[in-house]
């Protein structure tokens, strides 16, 4: 195998999961350096693969149009295109015109943008945030993620700008910084040296914007820093340092080096750790003398008399004290939940910085207003509670600093993940011959494609590639789980972040920047950690109703406390000394509105979905979103492809026989042409097989003879016409549909082989059976263990597959499958899958293929074996990244454990609120005396949300059930 020269290695290992029409820049395959749109829309009408190749040739006529692909299995049509030229609607009128109807089709094009939101404290904001979005015009679609803290929007960027989505944000009350757009895949930031003046920023500029495959150029005239954003396939960030210091003319010299911005997410976390800490400090500083003055100093005479002391009236000097330490917590400190609440009131919602605002409020205006009746009055006794908002604010402060440092650890294994990629990378060049004129270290990000790297034993592996030269096992278990090194040689595939162990390899660099699988699965967890499990809507409907709840709550708690008082239906001992009624029912009513914590509720689902993602990946499981990982602990049934999934996907052909007087030489040549053009694993064996027969009949190879009039017949096999004579190539349902009898030879063949498991390939010449192939493929070795403990999972397993059914139940024997659907086309597939979901089963399904592409679709959770095709991976909502058939029952057990710990985050949560408000309502306190003091309340919300974030950390010490074991 050629290292350079496979189509293959020019797509991405793991596709990205958006299924929208994104409208970004693209390289363009004919040269043209300007920006390509592409436009996906589904196609309804498609019968064959005649249809799309009809669509394909009325839209490759039309100007503007750089290619189309049309599936003929998912009727699903992607265009590239020149917005310039041709727009997306005289795209759509031009299918139409074909006489095929359009659906799904984008209004107009799609670009997305991730931001940082600050300020979210519960569920309530996060909704907050989500409608302010949803309300700007040219938004289309807005999700924010309350623990990840960050939002993703999809929006048209002919109508609105990420700046004025950031405006929006800000506007309701939040802060928002851009993490990344659609422009911003493959950015190079560059340290200038040798600017002097505005001009040499201009030439630098323009030499760069004249470059091709340069999309956009930022220049940071304060700090001499220079952003360039461009295509990885066109141009290379060598080529654009070069560029900028040819741009130098004269005497005058330009120098550009790299510059690796710091990480915002971790430099915005530990700001934001910093702050509460600091602000907790403070707080602490004041609210702890306040503490002492009142509930220390009091019961330890005579060291407290001294607060009795009056200044004036019945002003004390204890009270005194107290207010002017409680002030500051109040109004400083403290001045983040009044933030909170204007913004919160402002766009007609309410969040935990109310409650904190109303129930600090009331006991700080209140204390107020007996220093005011102390001042004016020479016999008025009355309790001040300035310790309660000083230890409340205090509390909460504590709360939310230790809950950002539990927040904190949701992502590590992420963090562990964008960590694995090497910092440096040792670039040899070579001549045109292959020889090594020099080698040199540098960085990581400054790789190109087609780059010859050299790997030496115990270094990481940079980005992809292709082994070129030399041997080697690499241990790829940081990125696939699989701890038993794979051996490496010229021709083989490795992955960037991985570790070379032992010879010296050179590769040359197929994917770099975010095309890396190391990239794209980080991606695609980022993703999955943004996305909203649908069991979180239970705590969205909760949160909208919650705050109003509680205040009423506790406007009813102190109405009926405070009646009752004067009404004298509670004993009057029943009131502590130096208070009365009505400050015993504030102190109820202050305590009800500070214990309940929507923040808990909001944190329940999202931080169990980090981890839970976070620990997939890193154990070689990659799950899409919250809604998969919710699903998969439902399922109940599983569905296995069976080539390439429950076998190795590698089938040999063991034995070829002839029933005809036809030579083999021609048979083989016949065979080959027809099969040459499919893409089928069965197809590709057979062909090689007939290659070493060819060989073994002729001294000297010829070419093959054409094919002409091919025809994909799904599941069944291939036809076409070879010099004149009529072949077809496929398994006994082709040759009945196509009316050829197969005699007792050919029958009999075909029985012996099905029985040892082997598929039988059938060749027939014009309309007769000429002869076979006998093909077999070796069953995975962990495939009968992970349907046994499948089974104790109480979980059933079916295999359905196009191969016959004598094969198929000899394979399904084999691993222990006592259900199985044979001679099953891709669509059939599906239909199986939507049967027994019509019976409210849930259904997984696992498979490789393009043919499993619409049953991983139809399925509850599709399940892709992560060395499968593109479209079966960008179809399902799991990738198991080693395929390893055990990791079926990682996610699914990954998703049970992961319910569960969602449900005793619930419990968490909504365990303090129901339990704690009553409590602080005093419901204890007529039998038992016990009542919840407002900064005690205070400490019991701050630890509801802490105890939920620590909960969902629990999902760190997964570990799998079913261990891979070395083979």
């Amino acid at each position: 195998m050629e290292a350079n020269g496979r189509e293959d290695l020019k797509a991405a290992l793991l596709q990205y999961p958006n299924g929208v029409a994104v409208n970004g820049s693209q390289p363009n395959p004919i040269g043209d350096d300007k920006k390509i749109s592409t436009l996906v829309f589904k196609v309804t009408g498609i019968t064959c693969s005649s249809c799309a190749t009809s669509i394909e040739s009325a839209l490759g006529e039309l100007n503007g149009i750089v290619s189309v692909m049309v599936s003929p299995l998912q009727g699903q049509a992607v265009v590239k295109y020149n917005p310039e030229l041709i727009n997306a609607t005289m795209i759509k009128e031009a299918v139409e015109d074909t006489g095929f109807q359009v659906d799904e089709f984008p209004e107009q094009d799609i670009a997305i943008c991730r931001l940082r939101i600050k300020g979210m404290a519960c569920t309530s904001c996060s909704e907050s945030v989500e409608r302010a979005l949803l309300m700007v015009d040219g938004v289309k679609k807005a999700v924010v993620g309350l623990a990840l803290e960050e939002a993703k929007v999809h929006y048209d960027p002919h109508i609105i700008n990420t700046d004025q989505i950031i405006e929006a944000v800000e506007d309701a009350g939040f802060g928002a910084d851009i993490i990344s757009s659609g422009s911003d895949v493959n950015k190079l930031h560059l340290k200038l040296e040798g600017i002097n003046s505005q001009d040499d920023y201009t030439v630098i500029r323009s030499a760069l914007e004249s470059l091709p495959g340069v999309d956009h150029v930022e220049v940071d005239i304060e700090e001499e820093k220079l952003t360039v954003t461009y295509e990885p396939n066109i141009i290379g960030p060598r080529s654009l340092i070069q560029s900028i210091r040819e741009a130098g003319k004269g005497l005058k010299s330009y120098e550009a080096t790299l510059y690796i911005p710091p990480r915002r997410q971790e430099k915005e976390r530990r700001k934001e750790v910093q702050m509460y800490r600091n602000q907790f400090l403070w707080s602490c500083l004041f609210s702890v003398p306040i503490f002492i003055s009142s509930m220390v100093l009091p019961m330890l005479p005579p060291y407290g008399n001294w607060l009795d002391y009056r200044v004036f009236n019945m002003l004390t000097v204890g009270l005194l004290l107290r207010w002017i330490l409680c002030t500051p917590v109040q109004f400083i400190v403290g001045r983040r939940f009044y933030e909170g609440s204007y913004h919160a009131l402002r766009r007609r919602s309410a969040n935990m910085d109310v409650l904190v605002a109303l129930g600090t409020n009331a006991a700080y205006f209140y204390s107020v207003y007996i220093i005011i009746k102390a001042l004016t009055s020479n016999s008025f006794e009355g309790q001040d509670f300035f310790e309660t908002s000083a230890m409340l604010i205090s509390f909460i402060l504590l709360g939310k600093y230790l809950e950002v440092l539990a927040k904190g650890k949701t992502s590590d294994a992420l963090a562990k993940l964008t960590d694995l990629a090497p910092e440096k990378a040792h670039l040899l060049i070579m001549d045109n011959d292959g020889n090594v004129l020099s080698e040199m270290e540098i960085n990581t990000q400054l790789i190109q494609k087609n780059d010859i790297l050299k790997i030496v034993p115990g270094a990481k592996v940079p980005v992809d590639g292709i082994v070129v030269d030399g041997q080697s096992h690499v241990n790829e278990s940081m990125i696939t789980g699989e701890a038993r090194p794979v051996a490496k040689g010229p021709g083989d595939k490795v992955i960037g972040g991985t570790v070379n162990e032992n010879g010296c390899i050179l590769i040359r660099a197929t994917h770099v920047g975010s095309e890396t699988a190391l990239s794209q699965i980080v991606q695609l967890v980022e993703a999955a950690q943004l996305a909203r499990a649908p069991v979180q809507k239970l705590a969205d409907q909760i949160s909208r109703f919650f705050v109003p709840t509680v205040v009423v709550a506790a406007f009813i708690t102190w109405l009926g406390w405070f009646i009752s008082g004067e009404a004298r239906i509670y004993p009057k001992h029943w009131v502590p000394k130096a208070m009365d009624a009505f400050e015993l029912a504030l102190q109820f009513g202050i305590s009800v509105l500070v214990v309940a914590c929507p923040c808990a509720l909001g944190l329940a689902t999202p931080t169990a979905v980090m981890v839970a993602t976070g620990k997939g990946a890193s154990q070689g499981v990659l799950i899409k979103g919250g809604d998969a990982l919710e699903k998969a602990h439902k399922v109940k049934i599983v569905f296995f492809d069976k080539t390439g999934t429950l076998t190795i996907g590698k089938p040999a052909v063991v034995s070829a026989v002839l029933f005809s007087n036809i030579s083999m030489d021609e048979f083989c040549d016949m065979t080959i042409a027809t099969e040459a053009n499919s893409e089928h694993p069965i197809a590709k064996a057979v062909v090689e097989h007939a290659n070493k027969l060819c060989k073994t009949f002729r001294e000297q190879k010829e070419h093959h003879t054409e094919v002409k009039d091919f025809e994909v017949h799904a599941g069944a096999g291939v036809s076409g016409k070879v010099r004149e004579r009529t072949i077809l190539v496929g398994n006994r349902r082709l040759m009945s549909v196509s009316n050829v009898s197969l005699g007792p030879e050919v029958e009999a063949y075909i029985s012996e082989n099905e029985q040892n498991a082997r598929t039988c390939v059938i060749v027939a010449i014009d309309g007769r059976v000429a002869g076979a192939f006998a093909v077999t493929d070796p069953v995975k070795p962990e495939a009968a263990r992970v349907v046994s403990f499948l089974r104790k999972m109480n979980i059933s397993s079916v295999m359905v597959t196009g191969d016959n059914l004598a094969t198929a139940t000899a394979i399904a024997k084999e691993v222990g499958i006592q259900k199985v659907f044979a001679e099953t086309d891709p669509l059939g597939k599906a239909d199986k899958i939507k049967e027994l979901q019509l019976k409210g089963m849930a259904v997984a399904m696992v498979g490789d293929g393009i043919n499993d592409s619409p049953a991983l679709v139809a399925s509850d959770v599709g399940m892709a074996i992560g060395a499968g095709t593109d479209v079966a991976i960008e179809a399902a909502d799991v990738v198991l990244i080693k395929s390893n058939l055990e990791d079926v029952i990682t996610a699914i057990d990954l998703s049970r454990k992961t319910m569960f710990r969602i449900r005793l985050n619930y419990v968490w949560a909504l365990g303090y609120n129901v339990l704690a408000m009553p409590v602080a309502a005093g419901i204890l306190f007529p039998f038992t005396g016990i009542r919840l003091p407002p900064w005690l309340a205070g400490a019991c919300m701050a630890a509801s949300s802490v105890s939920v974030v620590c909960s969902s950390l629990l999902l760190q010490s997964y570990k799998k059930p079913l261990q891979v074991e070395a083979r």
